[in-house]
Formats: structure tokens, sequence, C-alpha cells
């Protein structure tokens, strides 16, 4: 181990001495989550006004295609962005990370907000829209696995799970944000149509949210790890320490957060789509269920998290979650078709509480697989191929499946195929939720 390594480990080390939460530290680990999955659902959410304005076609599908196909290209570049802040984050620590990255996905957020249509300006609305894309996927992939790292080293040894598990209420809070905002949006499109600027309001909105994550992360005093003198003689990029020293729960943790993101987003993000699109619900009465229904995964994230600190290993309760949206996966999808609301509520909320044990749980599980030296790196690029590209692509793929097979079965099918890559994963996995930090 080199002396750069050993300053770091010590600097966490002397951190892990605290017996409580910086509320502080945890409330700047969370905004940026909810700024950054407050965009990333948004764009989900009003898929479909977004492929009305940015790809038109007279085939629904193709429509909606089109705009998922904007979803899954900014997942896509997540892995780069990974790479990239996850080498920064560990060369010269998490906090300037944590501000590059909410900076720049305000600034994204609020171009689509004032991007012209298609009808403005023909086919250079799409591409534009698709290199913002570009931009907030990069920006996104240093973001939530640097507040996670963040988050777990400025923590108590028993506490680790409870405050891994702030980021996913804060990416959760996110979610539940643009899906009021969406709710909200599709209403007034629906009764307001000669108001067909109302969809840009909630981008515009997530500039204001940008500023308030970056007066807080600037403010920091404890900042997580931060990297001793570097040797130059042993100047070994950290990416590449990853995969010479931890090669298998490199592949692990990718393979794991490949089931992730599908589980993610076509039980959170698609299903209201699914439903409106595939079933018999109205889209706007779906996405508001959708609102209230992440309330209980709000609750299920800190509890998950806290139960795996006390009570149950971090694995048992990953493999335990993943096995109930296995078994539920065809009935659920089935059930939210409707055609009473009550029926999608129902699906909509099983989801979101089976979702809200994986939230809680695998932050911290996933942060202690890697050593503070090479954390971030190894961490980000594992975590970003898997949920991101795997979940980026889910509701592209779960929507062609339907379209070429000519059944909705398709979509939970596709869900089900997630839930045994992630189970196999953990199976294979080391559990380190009572070992302390590396």
């Amino acid at each position: 181990m080199n002396d750069a390594a050993f300053a770091g480990r010590t600097d966490v080390a002397a951190l892990n001495r605290i017996n409580k939460l910086s509320p502080r530290a945890v409330g700047a680990g969370m905004i940026g989550n909810v700024l950054e999955w407050y965009d990333f659902g948004l764009y989900g959410y009003l898929a479909s006004i977004i492929g009305q304005h940015f790809f038109p076609s007279a085939n629904p599908v193709a429509s909606l295609i089109g705009a998922y196909g904007g979803f899954a290209i900014g997942f896509a570049v997540r892995p780069i962005g990974g790479a990239v802040f996850g080498h920064l984050g560990d060369r010269i620590g998490r906090q300037p990370v944590l501000i590059i990255s909410v900076v720049m996905m305000g600034v994204a957020t609020t171009l689509i907000g004032l991007l012209p249509t298609y009808q403005q300006i023909g086919i250079w609305a799409p591409i534009l829209l698709l290199v913002i894309r570009l931009f907030q996927g990069f920006s996104v992939g240093g973001e939530f696995t640097g507040s996670v790292s963040y988050l777990v080293e400025t923590a108590p040894p028993h506490r680790r799970g409870l405050a891994g598990s702030f980021a996913n209420i804060g990416s959760t809070g996110g979610y539940l944000l643009a899906a009021g905002m969406a709710a909200i949006t599709v209403m007034l499109s629906e009764a307001h149509p000669e108001l067909p600027w109302i969809w840009r309001v909630p981008f515009i909105a997530g500039g204001f949210l940008a500023m308030l994550a970056y007066w807080m992360r600037s403010r920091l005093k404890h900042t997580g790890y931060e990297p001793g003198p570097i040797d130059p003689e042993e100047h070994e990029l950290p990416l590449k320490q990853a995969f010479g020293e931890a090669p298998r729960q490199m592949i692990l943790a990718m393979v794991f957060t490949w089931g992730y993101g599908v589980a993610d987003y076509l039980t959170l993000v698609f299903l209201p789509i699914y439903a409106d699109r595939f079933g018999m619900i109205d889209e706007g009465q779906a996405l508001t269920v959708n609102t209230f229904s992440q309330i209980a995964a709000l609750i299920a994230v800190p509890l998950a998290g806290w139960l795996t600190d006390h009570a149950i290993r971090r694995r048992s309760m990953l493999i335990l979650a993943f096995g109930l949206i296995f078994f539920t996966a065809v009935g659920l999808f089935e059930l939210s078709e409707g055609p009473a609301l009550m029926h999608f509520a129902v699906a909509q909320v099983a989801f979101a509480v089976f979702l809200g044990m994986i939230m809680g749980t695998a932050p911290a599980m996933l942060a202690e697989l890697f050593p503070s030296h090479f954390r971030l790196s190894g961490y980000s690029l594992a975590f970003n191929i898997g949920l991101g590209i795997g979940g980026g692509t889910a509701p592209l793929i779960a929507t062609a499946l339907i379209g070429l097979t000519g059944s909705n079965i398709a979509a939970p099918a596709y869900l089900m195929l997630g839930c045994p890559m992630s189970i196999g994963a953990l199976w294979l996995m080391r559990d380190r939720s009572r070992q302390p930090l590396r």
C-alpha cells in the first residue's frame, strides 16, 4: 500500500469515529441527487410530450421510442462521466466532484426548458436535445456515486447503511418532485392547449434547484476521503488499480446494477406510461398515483438502510427484494392496466416498496466493495455501466419488445430477466456490512 493510499484511509478512519451523522453532510449529499433524478425522472415522465415536440410521428409508439431513445442516450454516456469524475474524486477529493456535477446538470436542465421544438427549427431540435442529454448523462456519471462515497465515508461504522440510503432518499425525492411536476404539467397541458410552452416550466425550475445544491456543497466542512501526496513512481490510475486489484468486484457490481437498473426504470418511470399507452389508465391520473407511491418508497429507503445496519445483512435484503419483484412482475403489470385506477395504484405502490428496499441497501453495499483510494473510480464505472446502460435502455427495450411481439407481457418478461442477474451477482458478492471501511 503506498503512502497516498494510507493517508487517505487514515482520514476516513478518523471520520468514522464520529458517533452521529452530520446533518450538513447528509443534506449536501442528498441535494445533488434530488436535482439529478428530478431531471432524469422528469424527462421519463414527460416522454410522450417530449416525443410530440421533438420526435413528431403519426405513429405514437414510434414517437415514444424516439423520446426514450433520448432517455437512453443520456445513460449511455454515464460510464464516461463516471470514469472522469471517479478519477477526479480519487485524485483530488470528493467535494470538487460534488460541486462540478450539480453545476453541469443545472445548466443542462435549464437548456432543455429553453430549447426550440421541431416545429420551430426542424431537425436541429432533436439533435440539440440529444446533445444536451449527453451532457446530462456525463454529469450524472459522477453525481450519485460521488455522493454515496462521501456519505458512507463520513458516517460512523454502524450507520453506513443509513447514511448511504440518503443518496437514494435524495433520488427518490427528486423522482417524487418530478412526478408531481409532470402530473401538474400534463393536466395543465390537457386543460389549456393554448399554452404549448407549459412543459418548459419544470425544466427551467431545475436551474434554481441547482443553485441551492451549489450553495450547500460549497460550504462543506467534512469532505470525506482526501488523497495524500502522490508518489511519482507509483502514479497508477485509480481505475487501473480497480481493474488490477478488484476485477471480480468490478464485474459483479456491473452485473448486479444492470438488473437493478432494469427494475428501477421499468417499475417507477415506465409503468405510468405503460398504463396509459397499453392499458386503460389516463396518463395524468397515473402520474398522480406515481407521485404518491413514491412516498411509500421514501419511507422504505431509510428503513431498509437502517435494518441492514442492525438486523439483516445487506446481501440478504437485496436478494429478498429482487425475489419479490421477480415473482410479482407479470401480475402487477397486468393489474396496472386497469380498468380501475385502484388496480394501477396497488401495482405501483407494491413496486415502489420493493424498489425502496433495494435503493436503501445498495449504496452502502456497493461503496463497501472497494477501498478508499480507488473507490470512486471503481464504483462509478461499474455502477454507470450496469445501472446506466441497463436502466437507461429498459423503457426503450420494453416498448420495442411490445411493438415487435404485439404482446404487453413483453415488458414484465424483460423485468424478470433482470432480477436473476442481480440475484446471481449478489450471491457471489462479498458482504462487508459488518466490517471496517477500507
